[in-house]
C-alpha cells in the first residue's frame, strides 16, 4: 500500500458516539481532484476520513477520534448521527452522473489493509460495513452494484451473499419489518429494497420484492454476522 499521505479538511467536529461503523463511498465527481478539492472547502461542509484515488494513493483528511461529515441524513440500526458512529472511505469514481465504472484494483490493494487496521482497532463487527446507500437508501446509490462486496466478504470485512436460500413467503409488510430489524430505514420501502438488493443482488436491484430477495434477506437475519446480530439485539 502507498504511503499514506496527510491532506487535512477542516470540515469536521468532536463525535458524540464510540465508533462502530465503516461507510464506504465513491465520490461522484469527474475526477479526484474536484472530490478532495471539495471535501478540503469549508463552504461545502462536507468531508469523509479517507479518499482513495484510482492509483491507490490514500489521503489521509479527518482524523478518526473526530467527527467527518460524509453520511448526511442516514440512519443505520438504530443510529441516526452516523458521522458520530462512522469511519467514512470516500473510493474515488465519477459515479452513476459522470461514467461510473468499475472500481480499481490499486482501489482495493488499498482499501482491504486500511479497512482491516479500523476493524481491528474498533471491533466493527461485518454487520456495520456499509455503503452509503444502506443507510441512505432514498438518495444515495453509492458505491453501487460495481463495487465487489464479495471480495471484502471473502477477508470478513463485510457480509457475504447469502447462498443457501429458503423463501419465507412473508408479505411485502412483513419484508419491510424484517428490514427494518437487519438495519434500514425503510420509509421509503421502495429504496430500500433496492438499496438491499444493490448491495446483496446487484445483478437486478429493480425494488420489487420477490422470493430471492425475501430468501436472502431471511438468511442474512437467521446465519450471518453474529457478532453483528448481537449488537442488533442488544439495540
Amino acid at each position: 500500500m502507498s504511503e499514506m499521505i496527510d491532506c487535512p479538511s477542516p470540515n469536521f467536529n468532536e463525535r458524540k458516539l464510540p465508533i462502530t461503523m465503516i461507510v464506504l463511498h465513491y465520490t461522484g465527481m469527474i475526477d479526484a481532484a474536484s472530490a478532495i478539492q471539495r471535501l478540503c472547502d469549508p463552504a461545502a461542509q462536507v468531508s469523509s476520513h479517507y479518499v482513495i484515488a484510482e492509483d491507490g494513493q490514500t489521503l489521509r483528511l479527518v482524523a478518526e477520534d473526530k467527527r467527518a461529515w460524509h453520511a448526511g441524513k442516514s440512519h443505520w440500526r438504530g443510529i441516526d448521527d452516523i458521522n458520530s458512529a462512522s469511519i467514512g472511505i470516500e473510493i474515488v469514481n465519477p459515479g452513476h452522473e459522470f461514467g461510473y465504472r468499475p472500481f480499481t484494483e490499486a482501489q482495493y490493494q488499498a482499501l482491504l489493509p486500511l479497512m482491516s487496521e479500523i476493524v481491528d482497532r474498533y471491533g466493527v463487527t461485518r454487520g456495520n460495513i456499509v455503503g452509503h446507500s444502506d443507510i441512505a437508501p432514498a438518495r444515495k446509490d453509492d458505491p453501487g452494484e460495481l463495487f465487489d462486496w464479495e471480495r471484502l466478504a471473502k477477508v470478513r470485512l463485510a457480509l457475504p451473499r447469502p447462498t443457501k436460500l429458503t423463501d419465507p413467503h412473508w408479505t411485502d409488510g412483513g419484508f419491510l419489518l424484517a428490514l427494518e430489524r437487519f438495519g434500514y430505514d425503510v420509509l421509503d420501502g421502495a429504496a430500500a429494497v433496492r438499496a438491499f438488493q444493490r448491495r446483496y443482488r446487484p445483478e437486478k436491484f429493480d425494488g420489487m420484492i420477490d422470493g430471492q430477495t425475501r430468501a436472502i434477506l431471511l438468511s442474512l437475519l437467521t446465519g450471518g454476522d453474529k457478532g453483528a446480530e448481537a449488537r442488533l439485539g442488544q439495540s
